[in-house]
């Protein structure tokens, strides 16, 4: 799960620049590992500018923008997965064979290995990282180069992108740049990452308009982009300089299936994703919640609990629709740090813990002496979950009730979001009552699939399914039996090498090896008179590349 963004100016001489810096920041929570621009002029030559780290470390200066000149580019925000941390992994990635392509890309091909394979042994393409985003712009550049023309024109396109389709398998939403010719999005067959275009009047060229690709309306919508277009499912739309867009339907759609984690927790309430407000499918969630709260813990219970409380702050709105359905006062009693990151995607279980302390703080005030039924997106770990309810406990709260807005997640993400190792998962192999003790609550109360899936489908009938396999083990692309062997496999190595380097590391330091890796690195880092231990992973859930970093960092 990523961001993106393109941008084409009617203006020639327009600065695209300045509408990715403005745009990527509003899309942060979608990636915050690494931060790249890649922009090109009507001189056809590409000017990047990509690094680890938020949008505003990435572009501190004034003069970084003025180093990216061009009406129009592509913007890209990773999200820190599983897979490498490296500088090399920053996108947009570049080839410039044929003509000088940057490319940028969200979601998760399932077949990277066999596509590495075509473009070694039969298209003879170089790839020089583990990313599939790379291997999927050089099976892209392939086709293109087939057509062994000086200039490519919009049907070249078209039928290069045709050769994609039939080759990746996976969910994809992505953005290219071909340099001195214009942008082009398109999107997987079965609509699992999002992709919307939007148009704005130029201010310098009367009757002209400017476009913008996003991941997530609300980009869009703060930066003046409006007519919003969703694009389909194995739909490309190209856009040259000065001209309209061109939509075409390059494969048929093989379903209509956006990703239901979106709604559930990373998509802005503010956007609009495939014709579904985020805000009133987070609303439907809390209504449906109420009822299987009402129905699990009884009437008489329900009755005992003297506030709701959400876990700040993608809970917030369906917490508020359930407290209002089942008349229990709201209170925010968790203050949250904005400054600290999405814990559940943090390298080490001991970093996850310390790390939600830091994020929020119980106002025990509110807590003590009382029943609280806490509302929360999801559940993945149970490693914040727990430390949550320690909290509570630790204010004095009498009665910790734990609901989830989301179904027990008891599979892999395999389209691009890194929940976690399928055997980490706390629901995994667990009933709700073990999840319960295990997390420390009274009880735990998890959403219904059907519940869930009606809470976003009853707001745009058009789309009958999601993909759901994260709940369900039942994915909407078909997917080789042996991939989740292969993805354990290559979990299992990596994590024995993490071991080991954290061991290495501990005796350059000439500090005690023994215990977790996190406790290791924490010795290291005193050791060395350390701030801050960064830990840069490659587990490869994208990619099962084996390529391992264990960097200790000032």
């Amino acid at each position: 799960m990523c961001g993106i963004i393109a941008v084409i100016l009617a203006d020639p001489n327009g600065s695209a620049v300045q509408d990715i810096n403005n745009g990527l920041p509003i899309l942060q929570h979608r990636g915050q590992d690494a931060c790249g621009i890649a922009t090109c002029g009507t001189g056809g030559k590409i000017y990047t500018r990509k690094g680890n780290g938020l949008c505003a470390e990435v572009v501190r200066t004034q003069q970084h923008l003025m180093d990216l000149p061009g009406n129009m580019g592509i913007g890209h925000l990773r999200y820190p997965t599983a897979g490498s941390s490296g500088n090399a992994e920053a996108q947009p990635f570049y080839v410039n064979s044929p003509y000088g392509i940057c490319f940028a890309h969200n979601g998760n091909l399932i077949n990277a290995q066999k596509l590495r394979s075509y473009l070694d042994h039969e298209a003879h393409r170089h790839i020089n990282t583990d990313s599939d985003s790379e291997a999927l712009l050089n099976v892209f550049a392939s086709a293109l180069q087939e057509t062994g023309k000086f200039r490519v024109n919009e049907e070249d396109i078209f039928t290069a992108l045709k050769d994609v389709y039939t080759r990746a398998e996976g969910g994809y939403a992505c953005v290219a740049m071909l340099a001195g010719f214009g942008v082009i999005g398109f999107r997987d067959p079965y609509g699992i990452r999002p992709l919307v275009l939007g148009e704005r009047d130029s201010t310098v060229i009367p009757g002209g308009k400017d476009y913008m690709f996003s991941s997530e309306s609300v980009a869009l919508d703060q930066l003046e982009f409006s007519n919003h277009i969703t694009v389909a499912p194995g739909v490309a739309v190209i856009i040259t300089k000065g001209n309209k867009p061109i939509f075409r339907q390059v494969v048929p759609a093989l379903d209509y299936a956006p990703d239901i984690f979106e709604y559930v927790y990373f998509a802005r309430p503010d956007s609009i994703l495939d014709g579904i407000s985020v805000y009133r499918s987070r609303q439907n969630m809390g209504l449906a919640l109420a009822d299987t709260v009402l129905k699990q813990l009884g009437e008489d219970v329900v009755k005992t609990i003297d506030l709701v409380i959400p876990i700040p702050s993608t809970s917030e709105v369906s917490a508020l629709s359930l407290a209002q359905k089942l008349k229990i006062p709201y209170c925010q009693a968790f203050v949250k740090n904005r400054y600290v990151g999405r814990t559940f995607i943090m390298p080490g279980q001991k970093e996850r813990q310390r790390s939600v302390r830091r994020k929020l703080n119980a106002m025990k005030d509110e807590f003590k002496d009382r029943n609280v039924l806490l509302v929360d997106d999801s559940i993945v770990r149970g490693t914040t979950s727990r430390e949550i309810v320690n909290m509570a406990r630790e204010a004095q709260a009498k009665k910790v009730f734990f609901a989830s807005c989301a179904p027990p997640i008891r599979n892999a993400h395999i389209y691009g979001i890194d929940l976690a190792d399928t055997r980490e998962l706390v629901a995994y192999d667990r009933t709700e009552a073990d999840v319960a003790e295990h997390i420390g609550a009274d009880a735990v109360i998890y959403q219904t699939l059907p519940d869930l899936i009606e809470s976003c489908s009853s707001l745009n009938p058009a789309i009958k399914n999601f993909e759901v396999g994260v709940f369900s083990g039942k994915y909407v692309t078909p997917v080789d039996a042996d991939y989740f062997e292969r993805l354990e496999s290559i979990r299992g190595q990596n994590s024995a090498k993490k071991r080991q380097e954290a061991a290495i590391s501990a005796v350059a330091a000439g500090v005690a090896n023994d215990g977790d890796v996190e406790t290791v690195l924490d010795r290291v880092r005193a050791a060395n008179g350390m701030e801050k231990v960064r830990e840069t992973m490659d587990v490869s859930i994208h990619n099962f590349g084996d390529y391992v970093d264990v960097k200790v960092m000032r």
